[in-house]
């Protein structure tokens, strides 16, 4: 493993208090399923961005503005994409008809999921850099080859889960029930163990979610490769994540040119990895760069929003 700015004990802490906020979230403020309204996905929105921001400032103060600004590049980013997951969730739920007061329940449990595969892609990535630094190689062209089908693609996201392998081996290995009984996602009849179709949409945003983590560590590794800054930074995007959908769930799709700002990103921190031996880029011009393609994208959606309404 490569040194970090931080020890270990940093890392168990920020773990623990991520436990406890997750557990609060669904055994205090949604113990019961209900739908999300405007107003409480606006605050807890807010919430996570503001603890996120405290603790980008605090590394700031604590590591310095070299880690502080590496963190908050590696967040911007990874929020970023979160706009794109975004707009996969919305699809998904409307593919399967899940009930809105159900969508909670799941992108959580979803995301206590990416919280692990993440650590567990990032600490594999992180160890590989160590190991043979021309990985970094391969990110780089990774990231370049994924923002041009980006761009090909013109943000356009399909989601099809009949074709998905994994989604077809669950339904393949585990007996249905026919409704989501109030939000369980397994129950027992007849002494066998049934899944419900809510653990199947579970099953499909893990498996979504997996694709999109392909994409999105390897953006982070082109800004740091400390594994704690790495880690926390894409850690604290995600948490938000759920918020956040509730938030733009309606209005996703009037971002119609954020993918293509993500691809331009994709493409520019690949570059960024490729080149960084012969030209480094200050961390302080990577932020501007990618503040400024994701801002001026959603700018220019907002602006110009005739294609969201063809």
């Amino acid at each position: 493993m490569t040194p970090s700015v931080a020890n270990p004990w940093f890392f168990a802490v920020f773990l623990a208090v991520v436990l406890v906020l997750l557990t609060v979230d669904l055994g205090v403020f949604h113990r019961s399923a209900h739908a999300v309204r405007l107003r409480e996905a606006l605050g807890w929105s807010v919430v996570w961005v503001v603890l996120s921001v405290s603790f980008g400032s605090w590394i700031y103060v604590k590591f310095g503005a070299q880690a502080g600004l590496e963190f908050f590049t590696g967040y911007l980013i990874e929020y970023a994409l979160s706009v794109d997951n975004i707009f996969v969730f919305v699809l998904i739920f409307s593919y399967f008809s899940v009930p809105p007061k159900l969508h909670h329940r799941v992108l959580f449990w979803g995301i206590l999921g990416a919280v692990i595969m993440r650590g567990v892609f990032i600490f594999a990535g992180t160890a590989l850099l160590h190991a043979f630094h021309w990985v970094i190689y391969v990110f780089g062209a990774f990231l370049i080859f994924t923002g041009f089908k980006i761009l090909q693609q013109k943000g356009e996201a399909k989601v099809e889960p009949e074709h998905n392998p994994v989604v077809r081996l669950f339904r393949r290995i585990m007996p249905m029930s026919s409704g989501y009984e109030e939000g369980t996602f397994f129950l027992r009849r007849g002494g066998k163990l049934v899944a419900t179709p809510l653990a199947l949409v579970l099953v499909t945003v893990e498996t979504t979610d997996l694709i999109f983590a392909v994409d999105s560590i390897p953006a982070i590794f082109g800004v740091t490769t400390d594994w704690f800054i790495v880690f926390t930074s894409n850690i604290c995007a995600i948490l938000g994540l759920r918020s956040m959908y509730f938030l733009l769930a309606a209005v996703v799709d009037r971002f119609v040119y954020l993918g293509t700002g993500l691809g331009i990103v994709l493409m520019f921190v690949g570059a960024k990895m490729l080149l960084g031996s012969v030209f480094p880029i200050d961390i302080r011009v990577s932020l501007v760069v990618v503040a400024v393609i994701l801002t001026g994208s959603i700018l220019f959606s907002l602006l110009h929003p005739g294609k969201a309404q063809k």
